[in-house]
């Protein structure tokens, strides 16, 4: 019973210094501070904003990207959930931390997605582009189908391809992807 007990002990022993070292890269990479570049290919706005410092979301950068990230159609603005500031963050760090990421939609009013889902295919009833909760991106100079992929590995929400139009959808609602 001992050496069972202490191949065990030795066992979680072995297996914990292996995963220090990719745990520690972790740590020791995840940024203190945290940017991201936007373009908005509706109304030609730029965004380069520091949105995370010190452990915290910085509010006026959130600010200037909910006006960024605003309706094109009416100007409306809403809250974007910071979830999804991350999730793009999370996502765009897979490419390098100067790419910009051309908006195509990002929060949409309710009249807006009414006027879309009665002209347009694809466009849901209830989208969570009306919760901020949802964009429409690309990240030009780099294929489509890798970002789609980066989308779907990080399981952060629903994730849609769109090769036609150029752009994939991310969201930060459950788990899915068409």
């Amino acid at each position: 019973m001992n050496q069972r007990r202490s191949f065990l002990k030795s066992s979680v022993a072995l297996a914990s210094a292996l995963a220090l070292p990719s745990l520690a890269r972790a740590a020791i990479a995840a940024p203190h501070e945290r940017s991201l570049r936007f373009y908005n290919t509706h109304t030609g706005e730029t965004l380069r904003t520091m949105f995370w410092a010190e452990g915290q979301f910085i509010p006026a950068a959130l600010q200037d990207i909910n006006h960024l990230l605003r309706d094109h159609r009416n100007d409306k603005v809403a809250t974007i959930d910071p979830e999804l500031i991350m999730l793009l963050d999370r996502v765009s760090s897979q490419f390098s931390n100067n790419e910009v990421i051309h908006v195509i939609s990002g929060y949409r009013s309710p009249e807006s997605n009414k006027m879309l889902h009665e002209s347009t295919g694809g466009v849901a009833k209830h989208s969570m582009h009306m919760e901020g909760k949802a964009i429409d991106v690309r990240i030009p100079g780099r294929d489509l189908e890798r970002l789609h992929q980066a989308a779907l590995a990080l399981k952060g929400g629903g994730v849609g391809y769109y090769p036609d139009s150029q752009f994939v959808h991310m969201d930060t609602g459950r788990v899915r992807h068409w």
